[in-house]
């Protein structure tokens, strides 16, 4: 797989400069649902004050589905000059179709994006050669770096395995995959395949000790929207082989990984981040935020790991 440098223009930068934990940032929207830009400052203040190495916008965690194409736009721009190059933006710019994937995807690139990450098409379910066809155009048509992004459970069970993305090794700026498949084979597989090559970022905050572990570029993590300090700590040190540190700092995070499952997909992180002194609203609808009871149980948790951050 051809993965050498791309070279960017201006302050852009090098594959090499990608990697680390990027928190999966939310959208946060405001009580009538309009996103809510202090907000969302706000959190990347606080992330990048934690020493995160990135910022995605529009992903999963950050309701894209949610968005209108326009606020898809409009919310990477924003972002990327809020940012100013402190850290490399990832934007995520897929769609279902090849046409609209494009236009966000080059949208993103006039925004001053550091990165488009292209989540498979959702709802139709492509073949293999209409897939690598979808992905080969989307890089074709922008000079960004270009990441896969695979998440089978938010895309009917589609998913892009180490042979699919050895065969796109021809195209220069296809660098990698983040992968949220939850699949620690599959992961080691991507790396082995591509000859440790490819810029593999973990979607999956289960697997981020294990899969920094097997040689993954880092973590587009979920929990770093609510514990920041704590997901860099546990990377810095899994990078510098601390790994009694490293499982102590895994293990405090577990409980919150669970609790994803505690409602519907995001809103458990939104209430996570409002219960840890970071407010990120609701989210769109039909999406409902949590009963008392389960909110109460989440507390525990988000208040306990809290404790132990601030004793550290």
């Amino acid at each position: 797989m051809t993965l050498a440098p791309v070279e960017r223009s201006g302050s852009m930068p090098t594959i090499a400069h990608l990697h680390g934990v990027v928190p999966a940032t939310v959208t946060p929207f405001d009580s009538h649902y309009h996103i809510d830009y202090p907000a969302l400052r706000a959190a990347i203040d606080a992330y990048l004050a934690a020493g995160v190495h990135g910022i995605s916008v529009c992903g999963s965690q950050g309701e894209f589905f949610a968005l209108s194409q326009q606020e898809r736009i409009e919310l990477v721009a924003q972002v990327v000059k809020y940012v100013d190059h402190r850290v490399p933006v990832y934007a995520g710019t897929g769609a279902v179709t090849t046409h609209e994937t494009i236009a966000l995807t080059q949208a993103a690139e006039a925004a001053g994006a550091d990165v488009a990450m292209v989540i498979t098409p959702y709802f139709i379910a492509p073949n293999r050669d209409e897939l690598a066809a979808h992905f080969r155009a989307v890089a074709v048509a922008t000079r960004l770096p270009v990441l896969l992004y695979n998440n089978p459970p938010r895309t009917g069970g589609l998913n892009l395995d180490a042979p699919f993305l050895a065969g796109l090794g021809d195209v220069p700026n296809i660098i990698g995959i983040k992968d949220s498949s939850g699949d620690l084979t599959q992961l080691a597989e991507y790396l082995l395949l591509t000859e440790q090559r490819a810029r593999v970022f973990i979607g999956r905050d289960t697997l981020t000790f294990s899969g920094v572990l097997h040689g993954a570029s880092g973590v587009i993590s979920p929990a770093a929207n609510v514990f920041p300090r704590t997901v860099v700590r546990l990377y810095a040190a899994l990078r510098a082989e601390r790994l009694a540190e490293a499982r102590r700092l895994s293990e405090l995070l577990a409980p919150l990984r669970a609790a994803w499952a505690w409602g519907s997909f995001p809103v458990v992180i939104k209430e996570a981040m409002e219960l840890a002194g970071r407010p990120a609203g609701p989210a769109r609808p039909p999406i409902q935020g949590l009963s008392t009871e389960v909110r109460a149980r989440l507390r525990q948790i988000v208040e306990r790991i809290g404790a132990e951050e601030a004793r550290s």
